[in-house]
């Protein structure tokens, strides 16, 4: 049996539902539900400004949400507003992939022929969704209080993209235009170096703590490919950061050449064996990987 898990099933697409019936009366009932369970800090608030509220506190969410897609490679299968999650968790990804290598115009679904929605374009798409959702609780509150949230939306993204990229890197936080280079600067190389298989997790993994991993960096698969104007400018940046904590360094993971992942070509094997022999064990040596990649990255559960 095959259990999904998430805090809350309640969709974008739930609202849009509750608005093509004309059911503003349930729509104020399940935004109090959730305020009440999912976001406490709206709770005590009231009418249009705990439904504000509630609309506020889910683009933040959401912006951290996207971020964290967009750091990690991930790609998700179909990202329409009935597989957005009011909570702002991962949900209904379907045919999701995580990136090779850097390629803004990845898909994760073969039905999605027109690169709708591509790794690319996923920022664009949450905002989208979003954008109907508000259009939804317009119905039921002030909608140009909604809309400061949207218009906000943009540089919560970046400050999540920053605090996920730094996280990554393992660098501690700099000034803010620092941050936003470096970023700028990470995703740049990650491009460079398209389609060597790969690259995408390799750079977060050679360059884990800046410039103290650089020997290690370089002799790495992707050593030989670090050169260039686009490299020497990423690597000028690390210059102005420290990392975050050297200890991380000292897990035996780092010993190897390369990180953990999880491609395509990995799940596929994976389910090739339960499905030919019942044999679950590469399914459960790779969780175990997984995690130690965790624990050697310094990352939460969350």
């Amino acid at each position: 049996m095959l259990v999904r898990l998430s805090h809350s099933h309640i969709r974008f697409g739930t609202f849009e539902r509750l608005t093509y019936l004309n059911d503003l009366e349930t729509m104020r009932g399940l935004i109090g539900f959730v305020a009440d369970n999912y976001y406490p800090e709206a709770a005590a608030l009231e009418g249009e400004d705990q439904v504000v509220r509630v609309f506020d506190l889910c683009v933040t969410r959401t912006a951290k949400l996207v971020a964290r897609w967009m750091t990690a490679g991930f790609v998700h299968g179909v990202l329409n507003t009935d597989n957005m999650n009011i909570t702002g968790e991962s949900f209904d990804y379907g045919p999701y992939r995580f990136l090779p290598y850097y390629d803004a115009y990845f898909t994760a679904a073969y039905f999605d022929e027109g690169g709708l929605y591509a790794y690319g374009r996923q920022v664009d798409a949450v905002f989208w969704n979003l954008t109907q959702l508000a259009r939804c609780l317009a119905q039921i509150c002030d909608g140009a209080r909604l809309i400061e949230s949207l218009n906000d939306f943009g540089p919560r993204y970046e400050a999540a993209a920053r605090e996920a990229v730094l996280n990554r890197l393992n660098l501690k936080s700099s000034t803010i235009d620092n941050e936003q280079a470096v970023v700028e600067a990470t995703f740049k190389l990650q491009a460079s170096l398209h389609p060597h298989p790969g690259s995408f997790e390799g750079v977060y993994y050679d360059w884990f703590g800046g410039l103290i991993s650089e020997t290690r960096a370089l002799s790495g698969p992707c050593g030989q490919f670090y050169t260039g104007e686009i490299f020497d400018n990423f690597k000028a940046l690390l210059g102005d950061f420290e990392p975050k904590d050297a200890d991380c360094l000292k897990h035996p993971l780092f010993a190897a050449p390369e990180p953990v992942s999880l491609l395509i070509d990995d799940i596929e094997a994976l389910w090739a064996a339960i499905a030919r022999d019942d044999d679950w064990s590469g399914f459960h040596a790779k969780l175990d990987e997984i995690e130690t990649y965790r624990q050697a990255l310094g990352l939460g559960t969350d």
